[in-house]
């Protein structure tokens, strides 16, 4: 009995500490510093939840813009199933399908320049919601003449959804494809 008083209560003050007063110590941070990513980011049109602004969106059509290819499988963009490609370099798969993509992009926008990377590049976790300004701009052309508008509205919806970096310092500038579409298809 002399053992197991101790070990009780050992039990009962680490259960609290690590069962109640860490996880409400974090999330107390997470709603102070992050509040949005920490609640969640469901975004609806029209009374039905479209997808989160921050996990990837399968778009597909001229109407649209692209994103980042997704490196999930079997269900693009799946938040079950997160993660990059395993696939180097150098590996035939990866290298036939990204060819397909640079087929599949150069078809869609005929004559145009080099093709930003971001748009036949998976990102590290298969689920980027964002694409760089230059891959945005790239598709501005196709969007404008698929839902007839001038190319330089489109181009000026793509500049109001640019996101800077962090604090002027971390990350690289970038665009939401999900709320851009919405905010075009509004």
């Amino acid at each position: 009995m002399r053992e197991l008083r101790p070990a009780i209560l050992i039990f009962l003050v680490l259960t609290v500490l690590t069962g109640l007063i860490y996880p409400l110590v974090v999330t107390g941070i997470a709603q102070a510093v992050f509040p949005r990513q920490a609640n969640g980011s469901l975004i609806v049109k029209g009374g039905l939840a479209v997808g989160s602004a921050l996990i990837g969106q399968p778009f597909a059509g001229p109407r649209y813009f692209w994103g980042r290819p997704s490196a999930t499988s079997p269900f693009p963009y799946d938040a079950a199933n997160s993660s990059g490609s395993n696939l180097g370099p150098t590996n035939p798969d990866l290298i036939q399908r990204v060819k397909a993509d640079v087929g599949r992009i150069r078809a869609a926008h005929p004559g145009k320049g080099p093709i930003p990377v971001d748009l036949v590049t998976t990102s590290a976790s298969g689920l980027d919601p964002h694409i760089s300004p230059a891959a945005a701009f790239y598709q501005v052309e196709r969007v404008a003449a698929a839902r007839g508008l001038a190319p330089a509205a489109v181009c000026q919806l793509v500049e109001r959804h640019v996101e800077g970096r962090w604090l002027g310092l971390i990350g690289e500038p970038r665009v939401n494809v999900l709320e851009l579409n919405l905010d075009l298809d509004r």
